[in-house]
């Protein structure tokens, strides 16, 4: 019935969308089978010597964990589009276990290559990608539809499995809730989109008049806020190769490390949610104004 109806679907697709289709099931799986070696490897070191492992949120951070946390690609109820789950988490990990991390990383760096060709060739194709591609494992789909989950949420399919460099002498982890991204925009670019919303409403009238008060040369910059992550800092137990003793990197997933004994270096316990209020000082350079401009798009304007 599965087989069926996949055909079905694929026989109203022209022949290279078929073919990107093909080779994102194919990344898919491959995907999922290298994630199941890295999990099995695991529990098999486990068997015979027990590898230290940390998770902020689970007080025995096993196998089981390890692959709930690696193979959740699905949306929530209600789960923002742009929003991901995040599984902080730090394994001790062989040469052995860093080669398995490597081919996950390099079967995801296919993925999000080929779903980068379809967004630019076959854009139409993604709601179908979303509900096809669990199909391909039965299992899995089983599972996740006894929960509400059936769809794919394709950035948490591609992202990345974080790895240090090197092995560690101490690792200290802190919610960072202050981040945001800044797209600067013209006024015309402004008009445009406020256009967009609809000319009709009394807010985006008023919205539009501020706008024309303004010269036209003048660079704006609509912000978008970002949600909560755990940054891990990281203090290598030698010098790199590059001469660097440290190094910053945020962590949505399992932080794999390094270790020839099978031991996690020293690691603080950070808390188990962000804090609601901001506790770092606003910059005392801050460019942009602090009310927005243009509230309906988040647009403001420079100091």
């Amino acid at each position: 019935m599965q087989d069926d109806q996949r055909k079905d679907q694929a026989d109203g697709l022209q022949p290279p969308q078929y073919r990107l289709l093909a080779e994102l099931e194919a990344a898919f799986d491959t995907i999922i089978n290298r994630i199941e070696a890295l999990v099995q490897y695991f529990r098999e070191q486990n068997r015979e010597s027990s590898i230290d492992a940390w998770a902020l949120h689970h007080s025995t951070p096993d196998a089981d964990w390890l692959r709930a946390a690696l193979l959740d690609f699905w949306y929530q109820d209600g789960q923002d589009g742009r929003a991901t789950r995040s599984y902080i988490g730090l394994v001790a990990a062989d040469q052995q276990m860093l080669e398995h991390v490597g081919k996950v990383n390099e079967a995801k760096d296919d993925f999000a290559r080929i779903l980068a060709k379809i967004r630019e060739h076959a854009a139409d194709l993604i709601p179908e990608i979303k509900a096809i591609l669990p199909f391909r494992h039965p299992a899995l789909h089983a599972h996740l539809t006894g929960q509400g989950l059936a769809r794919l949420h394709l950035k948490q399919c591609w992202r990345s499995l974080p790895v240090a460099n090197a092995p560690l002498s101490r690792v200290r982890m802190a919610w960072y809730s202050s981040g945001r991204s800044i797209k600067k925009l013209s006024v015309r670019e402004a008009e445009k989109k406020l256009l967009a919303l609809d000319a009709d409403s009394p807010h985006v009238r008023i919205q539009l008049k501020r706008l024309a008060g303004i010269p036209d040369g003048e660079p704006l910059a609509q912000v978008q806020k970002q949600a909560p992550l755990m940054r891990a800092n990281l203090f290598f137990a030698e010098p790199i190769a590059d001469g660097r003793e440290r190094r910053a990197m945020n962590v949505a997933l399992p932080l794999f490390i390094p270790s020839t004994d099978g031991r996690l270096p020293d690691h603080n316990q950070p808390q188990p949610a962000p804090q609601e209020k901001r506790t770092r000082a606003k910059r005392s350079d801050e460019r942009l104004e602090v009310t927005p401009f243009l509230p309906s798009l988040r647009i403001y304007r420079y100091r």
